[in-house]
């Protein structure tokens, strides 16, 4: 299987969750597609003209089309436009292109760029559009166009359209009152997660299903990391059940679906043997959890891919599977 034949599959897995997110959360999402593979194509096109690389053969081979929207699912739907550009920018040149290129790159270049901008604007990053049913203002295509290339547009209220994320809603309501038992009355709150958002997570999933049926992908990531989530949720649940999540929430909040299925899997980053990828794929679920109780940030699911793309070649070192008649045969 080629290359493109590869990214265009991740592509076709991905559709799903894009009309789930358009149906549920309004044309956001489908700005942050166009501008950020636009801005994508147009960088590899340029730095490969730099280095004297192949332009045409090397744009479709689709990686960085995957990595556009892999960011633009990151990335907070109406965020401004500048941002969405100058995170695909990042991606492309400073986290693919400038160490070689596809199959080069130590770190997952959709998540470097996630978390500069998360470092770099936190205050636009934090926005995210509420579910159509609870906004009182919906916004049609033209309204959503204003709203992303226009920083103030005098005849939307943006307070109507968009708030904090429910990851961040939690940190404030754990910081405030310690107590989280009202949070699930919200209208924000579905049954397990963000409302709306839980329909995008299924959504996701089944795309990475589909993924493991095409053998795109292997079990071994999305199943260690998906199962570390619960544990260690599982234990801080038990711990202080006030303050904490329900263990199932997490998965249907911030990027963790993405992450188990689209990010954590990708194979120039992960490990290449099964051992491996089980301890990575643990470990990225353990940071989650960690990252979203104790640290700065709502979300871990960037850091905690950053983290582990660190160690993956130790992984497939210290984890490689045995080789097997490369001894001298003993008489």
């Amino acid at each position: 299987m080629t290359v493109s034949g590869i990214m265009r599959r991740v592509l076709y897995a991905l559709v799903p969750a894009i009309v789930a997110s358009i149906y549920q959360f309004g044309w956001g999402l489908l700005w942050n597609l166009l501008l950020a593979t636009v801005t994508a194509l147009t960088a590899e096109a340029v730095f490969l003209k730099i280095r004297q690389r192949p332009v045409i053969e090397t744009l479709f081979d689709f990686s960085a089309v995957v990595t556009a929207v892999l960011l633009a699912f990151a990335l907070p739907p109406y965020a401004p436009w500048w941002l969405v550009c100058l995170a695909s920018l990042i991606a492309i040149v400073v986290a693919k292109q400038i160490y070689g290129g596809l199959g080069q790159n130590p770190f997952n270049p959709a998540m470097v760029a996630y978390a500069m901008m998360l470092i770099s604007f936190p205050l636009a990053m934090s926005r995210w559009p509420k579910p159509l049913l609870l906004q009182s203002v919906k916004l049609n295509l033209s309204q959503s166009y204003h709203l992303v290339f226009d920083a103030n547009p005098s005849n939307l209220p943006l307070d109507f359209v968009s708030t904090a994320s429910p990851l961040e809603t939690w940190r404030v309501q754990r910081g405030v009152t310690g107590d989280l038992t009202s949070l699930f009355h919200q209208p924000l709150f579905g049954h397990f997660g963000y409302a709306g958002g839980e329909w995008v997570a299924i959504a996701i999933a089944l795309g990475g299903l589909w993924l493991l049926w095409q053998r795109i992908i292997t079990w071994h990531i999305p199943f260690s990391l998906i199962v570390m989530v619960i544990v260690t949720a599982g234990g801080f649940y038990l711990f202080d059940p006030a303050k904490q999540f329900f263990p199932l929430s997490h998965l249907f909040l911030g990027a963790t679906a993405l992450g188990a299925f689209f990010i954590a899997t990708d194979p120039v980053t992960a490990p290449a043997s099964p051992r491996a990828q089980l301890v990575y794929g643990g470990s990225i679920g353990a940071l989650i959890v960690l990252i979203r109780v104790w640290g700065g940030f709502p979300d871990g699911v960037a850091f905690s891919v950053l983290i582990m793309n660190m160690f993956a070649p130790l992984l497939d070192k210290l984890l490689r599977p045995r080789v097997f008649g490369t001894g001298k045969a003993s008489l």
